[in-house]
């Protein structure tokens, strides 16, 4: 599988290619008065508004750095009701598309984090050399998911 990879933090994470629309450069978001922290803001793609999540405010970190190669991701979120959102991710530090061989996906024993998935590493080891995965369709919690997207409230 194919991934793109990027960090959250100190750490380097994926996400499926098959669930990127497209990789896009910072860009400068309207902000959202009100909104859970982990709302960076909204973007303008095309004239829709899409809103952004900091991938690092998410997991508990500081607010995305504005590095050179701090991009949003345009992904497809799909709601637990079934409906399909853009959603852009306000990733630090993209480091560009790595093949992970689905055989070498392991569990990683921790669940602290809903949308953390398996981890694989590579020859070199240590923590440098893993990379989770992102789980998508369980990025957003219940607060944050009401907010951007009213219409799947309980």
């Amino acid at each position: 599988m194919k991934l793109l990879v990027f960090h959250i933090g100190p750490d380097r994470y994926g996400l499926p290619l098959k669930q990127i629309r497209r990789v896009l450069p910072l860009m400068e978001l309207k902000q959202v008065p009100l909104a859970p922290p982990a709302v960076a803001g909204l973007m303008n793609l095309h004239g829709q508004p899409v809103p952004v999540i900091d991938l690092a405010r998410l997991a508990g970190y500081e607010a995305s750095a504005e590095h050179f190669d701090t991009r949003i991701v345009l992904s497809d979120y799909t709601a637990p009701g079934g409906a399909v959102h853009a959603l852009g991710l306000l990733a630090e530090r993209v480091l560009g598309v790595q093949e992970v061989n689905d055989a070498q996906l392991m569990d990683p024993g921790v669940r602290a984090a809903p949308f953390l998935g398996k981890v694989s590493g590579h020859a070199g080891g240590g923590r440098a050399g893993m990379v989770q995965l992102v789980v998508l369709d369980q990025l957003l919690p219940p607060d944050v998911r009401a907010a951007l997207f009213p219409e799947e409230a309980p």
